[in-house]
């Protein structure tokens, strides 16, 4: 039996593509191999987000050649995409797949083993079913070549997301964690036209579903009634994660994010309010060109006082072909020395907040085990480590109580 690895770069949207792949490949005979080094085919899901993720694509490629060279490679995602004329030249990789055929991958992979026997899904290594319910973005932002990489937004109709929900739901999943380019532009491509807070309804009536996880989230498209509902539904964990990338305004204005600090505020402080044990989360760009010390200060002032838990950091990366990349940047060391003040806020804040749960019973699944260690995952995002874990499983719902927060970890006990 043809094993075939997977292996992701970069965002959830990646990530939901390659659990429903394995699930396809499981179900027409192939093996989906746990190590890359053991597998026969090598598909690589590319990012191309930023300078370092693309490095980082390729520095994986180079190790698979040298070693695992007998592998043949396959090559799809955002750097396929955009240098598909470059890895066309190099000779290890079998096949590149751009964005726009990625529904093709499975039986182009099928093509090259000659496999095609349908079995049963089985459930594979994943604990939480992640599902892709919407591609592309309209945005435009003047930092980001996603758009052109991934196309326009482009959502997956209502009922097929339903079907596919109830089918991992079937197979024993508790959890399923939603994906999107732009994810909160879910239904406006749709006739008729639908919404996110239409998909989460009819997702919240599935028997047997158990937490429903929110991927990043666009602030400036969270009209109340759908906060209101994010808040109100068990289902939806309390784990909110809203793209900030700026608090300046003046930064904002140059990224063309017609959003002002004050009405991210405003979503933050409700999401608090109506639900206290949520974990808030951003990302945040440090160093766009133009930033002045005046306003990275005003960012590092907002993000302290905000009722944000954590906040994903990138020092700013110019992307060819997007009107960001044309202008003054701020120097390396300026952004490597802003982004670091920014990471050690966030690891303080989100030592704080796991702080505040000790003591407390939380629910949460088995992501992972390792001997006699497992983690459970809560609902509001915070890994704990439980020892002594016999009887305990990768996808099992549990309650934990957690027993101690660190600066690295946090522990607990299943109760």
């Amino acid at each position: 039996m043809t094993s075939v690895f997977i292996h992701n770069f970069g965002c959830r949207v990646n990530q939901a593509e390659a659990f429903d792949w394995s699930s396809q490949l499981s179900q027409a005979g192939l093996s989906v191999a746990r190590d890359w080094r053991q597998a026969e085919i090598v598909v690589v899901n590319s990012c191309a987000l930023t300078a370092r993720a693309e490095a980082d694509v390729r520095q994986f490629l180079k190790r698979i050649r040298r070693e695992s060279p007998g592998a043949r490679i396959v090559v799809t995602g955002c750097l396929a995409e955009g240098t598909r004329t470059e890895l066309a030249k190099n000779t290890a990789i079998t096949l590149i797949i751009p964005n726009d055929r990625k529904g093709e991958l499975v039986s182009a992979l099928l093509g090259l083993t000659g496999a095609g026997q349908e079995q049963a899904a089985e459930r594979l290594f994943r604990s939480r079913a992640l599902v892709k319910v919407q591609e592309g973005c309209d945005s435009h932002c003047t930092f980001c070549i996603i758009p052109s990489l991934r196309g326009k937004s482009r959502s997956r109709p209502l009922e097929q997301v339903v079907n596919c929900v109830r089918s991992v739901v079937e197979r024993g999943y508790n959890e399923v964690v939603l994906a999107g380019i732009h994810l909160c532009a879910y239904g406006q491509d749709l006739r008729p036209e639908k919404s996110l807070l239409d998909l989460l309804q009819a997702l919240a009536e599935i028997d047997g579903l158990r937490l429903i996880r929110l991927s990043s989230l666009d602030p400036r498209l969270l009209p109340r009634p759908l906060l209101e509902f994010m808040v109100s539904e068990e289902k939806i964990c309390p784990h909110f994660h809203l793209s900030l990338q700026h608090a300046s305004e003046a930064v904002l204005k140059r990224m063309g994010r017609k959003s002002t600090p004050a009405e991210y505020l405003e979503i933050l402080n409700f999401l608090q309010a109506a639900r206290p044990e949520s974990c808030l989360g951003a990302d945040v760009i440090v160093g766009f060109p133009g930033e002045t010390e005046a306003d990275f200060v005003f960012l590092r002032d907002f993000l302290s006082a905000s009722p944000l838990n954590y906040f994903h950091v990138f020092s700013f990366s110019p992307r060819t072909g997007t009107p960001a990349a044309g202008w003054a940047q701020v120097p390396e060391g300026v952004r490597k020395t802003r982004s670091e003040v920014l990471r050690k806020l966030s690891r303080e804040k989100n030592l704080a907040f796991r702080r505040s749960f000790v003591g407390r019973v939380l629910t949460g699944i088995v992501v992972k085990k390792k001997g006699q260690v497992a983690e459970v995952l809560t609902g509001n995002y915070i890994k704990v480590l439980v020892e002594n874990s016999e009887g305990l499983s990768p996808g099992q719902l549990v309650p934990v109580k957690l027993l101690e927060a660190g600066p690295l970890s946090t522990r607990g006990e299943v109760v």
